[in-house]
């Protein structure tokens, strides 16, 4: 018993030194970078998608259309499923935006009501290039929105989601999702937005780079989602170091997710990296998901698994050299994101990461990370009943690791 308080002491003081030096570290960073961090504040884009309101005003079938904002995913599936395939194109032809954002909506009719919107939107920015009452950078910045309307207009991209408010909002399906036996959705962490969403410099730390790494991993029966449906920290600022920004988007990941099952498919595995795995702790209770897989993480907002009140599985990876590691795993006054969802003590499964390489490298081929992240997501749903077990792990012959809590 003497043993265990000594014990007890120790460790106290050693979390609250820890907690004093975190605290000092990240004020002094805090005030030293004051001007640069207000400059780069982001204002999270929240509430339903555009065009919602002419949505909710639009009585032609004499029947209330549902709400965006308020009804469930479930609901929503349900209210498609009651349409003729003739009335669920009419209806994404008036309303594109909406209907390619909403949430239980049938994914082809999405993908269809995005591919209009995306249309709709280069024709705007093509007019705003030669508009003579713009500025130059005006006509910059519509030149290049016009470049990547295209790419995304691309045959072949599948394109979920789409806002072109505030920084861009996109997700984009690797895979056949409507016949998918396993599903999987990748959340990213800071500077990720319409830009630079599948950008070729530093390809695996992307969404788009992450979410194809893991579909050629896992095969032709896994389809993957890359979301970036929320607005993300830039750089290194105060955004970055508090929830705030993941205050906003974790209810809308959880709200996705959720679409998406009520769309028919299996309950996916949710890979978060970075601030992305802050998101995914404070959505955990709502998420349905099989399991819930974090790398790079600052920390989820919780103290352990236990905290996350998910049913699903949680993983952790972080490799040695990430620099993430130097992140002081504490909060205080709002300031940081609790403890490290890899050191044991947290009580998530284990994903190797020796062969990983800095921040962006667990999803880069040829890695024991993306090796491990492979066999969970082809992990079958029968499975979902045994995530509360320690022992669970895949398959003998795609076990991510030897290795258990």
């Amino acid at each position: 018993m003497r043993l265990r308080s000594r014990k007890a002491r120790g460790s106290w003081k050693s979390r609250s030194k820890r907690t004093l030096i975190a605290a000092a570290l990240t004020t002094t960073i805090v005030a030293g970078t004051t001007g640069w961090a207000v400059g780069n504040e982001q204002q999270p884009l929240t509430g339903p998608p555009p065009g919602t309101q002419a949505w909710r005003t639009d009585h032609t079938w004499g029947v209330r259309l549902p709400d965006p904002a308020s009804t469930t995913p479930a609901r929503v599936a349900a209210f498609f499923d009651s349409l003729s395939q003739a009335q669920q194109h009419r209806l994404a032809a008036r309303h594109p935006s909406v209907v390619g954002n909403l949430d239980g909506a049938p994914t082809a009719l999405r993908f269809e009501a995005n591919s209009q919107s995306l249309k709709v939107e280069r024709a705007r920015e093509r007019a705003r290039e030669t508009n003579p009452r713009l500025t130059l950078q005006d006509h910059e910045r519509a030149r290049s929105l016009v470049a990547r309307y295209e790419d995304l207009l691309s045959p072949g991209r599948q394109i979920l989601a789409f806002d072109p408010r505030g920084r861009g909002q996109v997700a984009e399906v690797y895979g056949d999702l409507s016949d998918a036996s396993h599903v999987s959705v990748v959340v990213p962490g800071s500077d990720m937005d319409l830009g630079t969403f599948d950008r070729s410099k530093d390809e695996y730390g992307t969404p788009a780079g992450m979410a194809r790494s893991l579909h050629a991993s896992a095969g032709d029966d896994t389809a993957v989602v890359a979301w970036v449906g929320y607005t993300t920290p830039v750089g290194l600022g105060p955004d970055a170091a508090t929830g705030r920004l993941a205050d906003a988007g974790a209810p809308r990941l959880a709200r996705f997710v959720q679409g998406l099952t009520a769309s028919g498919t299996p309950r996916p595995a949710v890979f978060c990296h970075s601030y992305g795995s802050v998101v995914c702790g404070l959505a955990a209770p709502q998420l349905p998901a099989s399991d819930l897989v974090v790398l790079g993480s600052p920390g989820m907002r919780a103290e352990s698994v236990a905290d996350l009140h998910t049913s699903a599985r949680v993983w952790a990876a972080k490799d040695e050299s990430d620099w993430i590691g130097d992140v002081p795993n504490v909060e205080l006054f709002g300031l940081g994101h609790g403890e490290d969802p890899a050191d044991p003590g947290f009580g998530a499964r284990r994903v190797p990461a020796e062969r990983a390489e800095g921040h962006t490298g667990y999803f880069a081929p040829g890695t024991d990370s993306l090796q491990a992240f492979a066999a969970i997501a082809k992990t079958t749903s029968s499975t979902v009943s045994d995530h509360g077990t320690a022992g669970w792990a895949p398959a003998a012959d795609a076990s991510p690791t030897g290795e258990r809590p």
